[in-house]
């Protein structure tokens, strides 16, 4: 964590994945019960693959992707496209993401979203980030094509919501997204927890009822 200062801060600023939904793709593999080597292909070829960030970019047209994954593994297709076409049960909401986040508001503060997330698996799994109509705004990789780390996705979310970057704090899984994002003059807190995340929070003042 990097402590800009306390009672600076206004605005939350929430990774989604592993923070406010688990993005269990394991999970959701076993389900499918794939033979362990089958299974590792199909990881390979798709959410372990250098591919998958483009994904979360959406630059590429999502067939343009598919046919990449096919291409990495040729003989699973029917398996690549099981995992393609059921991918948004890869993706849970924590029990608390709704009332952490209306907390916070409650408190005074602004809640924002920062997530990569590609455009299919958003539309998939509409249900479980329900708490997107809570925030007061949110940023997906699949609108601006850009990914966490780089600059321009957190640029569009600061130039979106006219946001003051010293007066936001960026809660990320991932410690790349947040050496970028203090980089830019955000406090961050590297996430593991909601209960170590709160403790970070209130060090750097958050927590208290503001005015």
């Amino acid at each position: 964590m990097e402590n800009k200062g306390k009672n600076m801060i206004k605005n939350i600023v929430f990774d989604v994945g592993k923070v406010l939904v688990d993005f269990d793709w394991q999970g959701f593999m076993d389900t499918l019960a794939f033979p362990p080597e089958i299974y590792e292909k199909v990881a390979n070829a798709t959410v372990l693959s250098d591919l998958w960030n483009e994904f979360d970019r959406s630059r590429m047209p999502d067939e343009e992707i598919l046919q990449g994954f096919l291409e990495k593994e040729p003989d699973c297709e029917a398996e690549i496209m099981r995992f393609w076409n059921n991918m948004g049960n890869c993706i849970k909401q924590y029990d608390y993401a709704h009332s952490w986040i209306g907390s916070l508001q409650e408190m005074g503060y602004r809640v924002y979203l920062l997530s990569n997330y590609s455009r299919r698996m958003y539309f998939q799994s509409i249900e479980e980030l329900s708490f997107v109509e809570q925030v007061d705004g949110a940023v997906f990789s699949f609108e601006v094509q850009a990914t966490k780390p780089e600059r321009e996705i957190y640029d569009a979310l600061l130039e979106k919501y006219q946001l003051n970057p010293t007066e936001c704090v960026f809660l990320d899984d991932n410690r790349s997204n947040i050496i970028a994002a203090n980089q830019l003059g955000m406090a961050t807190i590297h996430f593991h927890t909601k209960s170590q995340a709160e403790e970070e929070l209130k060090s750097l003042g958050v927590g208290e009822r503001k005015g």
